[in-house]
C-alpha cells in the first residue's frame, strides 16, 4: 500500500516516540520524527547521569518502530496554513497531520544570578554539563540543590550518596505530591544520606552568586555548585508559530488533544494543555498522551470522531539514591493515598517504573496499538464541568 499520508511528530521523547510507533498501525501512513539529538533520553534517569550511575541515553533503533524516519534537527516554525514545518538547517517538511510533542524543561530562573551561576538538570546537555562541573569540583565542596520536587529530591540524594555535602532548598513543601506520612519518610531518607533540608517560604532563594545562595530570610549558604531544579517551562515554538497557548506556553487543545486552531495539529505530553487544564508532568502521562494523540489522528484519517482523553494516575515514585525509594499510591484524581511503599521495595518499584517507561515504547514499536493505561471517566469531566459552571456564573 502506498504511504500517501504523512504525519510529522515534533519531539522524540516519551510522548513523541509513543505516538510515532502507534501510528504505524496503518500501512498508508509515513511517519517522520524530528528531534534535536540522535539518541532517546529517558529523562527519569537524568539525576543518575549527574550522579554517575547511568548514562541516560537509549539508541532510537531500540525504541522507534521500523520504518519511522528520524530527522535530527530542530523545528523553528510551524506553518499551519501551508502544513509544513521549517527546521534550523533551513529544510522544510510538509505534513498531512502534525503531532506536537516538544516536551518541557525548567523555566529560566528569574532569581538574580541564577541564570549565570546555577546549573539546570532538565535536559541531557544540561545534565552532562553539570556532571562535568561536579567531576572537577572537590568532593568536600558545598553543593546546593534548589527545588523540593522529585527532580530536586532525587538529584540531592544521588549526590549525597556519592559523598557530596548537599543542602536541598525548597521554598515550598518538600515533595508536595506525597502524603504527609510519606513526606516524613522522605525527610528521614534524606537525613540518613546526610542531606540538609531547608523548606518553607523563608527558605526561598533570593539570589545566587558564584560561591553562595542567598535566602529570603537573609541567610547565606556557601555553595560551590548550585543546581536549579525548580520551575516548569516549555519551548515557545507554538506561540512563535501563531498557535494558541496557555500561560505557560503549552499548545491549547480540546479534550481530544486537537489544537483549538487547526484540526490537523494534535498535541501530546508536557507541551499539551487540553481544555487549558493540563495533566501533571510525568513520563507515564507523556506516554499515554502520546498514544491518545496518535489515536486522534488515526480516527480523523478513518473519518471517525476522536474520543476525549481519559487518564488517571495510579502512583508516583521518588528514588533516594540506589538503596531506597518511595512508591506513592494515588486516587484516580491524582491525589496521594495514605498507602505507599518505601525502602528497598519502594526502590524496586521505582526502578521498575523507570524501566517500564522505555519498555512500553519498545512494546508499542513491536505491536502498535497495544499500549493501554488506567482510565477514570469521572474526575476530569467533573473538573471541566465545575470550571464551566464558574465561567457561566453571572457576575454579581
Amino acid at each position: 500500500m502506498s504511504k500517501n499520508i504523512h504525519v510529522v511528530v515534533i519531539g522524540g521523547g516519551y510522548a513523541g516516540v509513543m505516538a510515532a510507533n502507534r501510528l504505524t498501525q496503518r500501512d498508508d501512513i509515513a511517519v517522520t520524527v524530528i528531534n534535536p539529538r540522535p539518541l532517546f533520553v529517558p529523562r527519569l534517569r537524568l539525576h543518575q547521569l549527574v550522579g554517575g550511575t547511568h548514562d541516560a541515553v537509549v539508541d532510537y533503533a531500540e525504541v522507534l518502530a521500523e520504518g519511522v524516519r528520524l530527522v535530527v534537527d530542530s523545528v523553528t516554525g510551524i506553518d499551519a496554513a501551508g502544513r509544513r514545518v521549517t527546521m534550523a538547517e533551513g529544510d522544510e517538511i510538509r505534513y498531512d497531520y502534525l503531532i506536537y510533542a516538544v516536551g518541557s524543561g525548567s523555566v529560566g530562573p528569574r532569581v538574580p544570578g541564577a541564570a549565570e551561576f546555577a546549573y539546570p538538570v532538565a535536559t541531557l546537555e544540561a545534565a552532562q554539563r553539570l556532571r562535568s562541573v561536579l567531576f572537577d569540583t572537590p568532593m568536600a565542596a558545598a553543593v546546593t540543590v534548589v527545588g523540593g520536587g522529585p527532580t530536586g529530591i532525587e538529584t540531592a540524594a544521588e549526590l549525597a550518596e556519592r559523598g557530596r555535602d548537599v543542602t536541598l532548598v525548597s521554598g515550598g513543601t518538600l515533595g508536595p505530591y506525597l502524603h504527609p506520612k510519606a513526606r516524613r519518610t522522605a525527610r528521614k531518607y534524606l537525613a540518613k544520606l546526610g542531606v540538609s533540608v531547608l523548606e518553607g517560604p523563608d527558605s526561598a532563594v533570593a539570589a545566587v552568586t558564584r560561591e553562595a545562595v542567598e535566602l529570603a530570610d537573609g541567610r547565606t549558604l556557601a555553595s560551590r555548585v548550585t543546581i536549579w531544579t525548580a520551575g516548569f517551562g516549555v519551548p515557545d515554538l507554538a506561540a512563535r508559530s501563531g498557535l494558541s497557548t496557555d500561560s505557560a506556553g503549552r499548545l491549547l487543545t480540546d479534550e481530544t488533544l486537537t489544537s483549538v486552531d487547526d484540526e490537523r495539529i494534535v498535541a501530546a505530553g508536557d507541551s499539551a494543555a487540553p481544555s487549558d487544564l493540563p495533566f501533571r508532568m510525568s513520563a507515564y502521562a507523556a506516554g499515554c498522551l502520546g498514544a491518545h494523540a496518535a489515536d486522534t489522528v488515526l480516527h480523523r484519517i478513518a473519518g471517525d470522531r476522536p474520543a476525549p482523553i481519559d487518564l488517571s494516575f495510579p502512583a508516583m515514585c521518588i528514588s533516594f539514591g540506589r538503596g531506597a525509594g518511595i512508591f506513592q499510591l494515588a486516587h484516580k484524581d491524582d491525589t496521594a493515598l495514605r498507602l505507599y511503599f518505601s525502602g528497598p521495595v519502594g526502590k524496586k518499584l521505582k526502578e521498575f517504573s523507570c524501566a517500564s517507561s522505555v519498555e512500553h515504547l519498545v512494546n508499542e514499536a513491536r505491536k502498535p496499538g497495544s499500549h493501554s493505561w488506567f482510565k477514570d471517566g469521572k474526575h476530569r469531566p467533573a473538573l471541566l464541568e465545575a470550571r464551566r459552571s464558574v465561567t457561566a456564573s453571572p457576575v454579581a
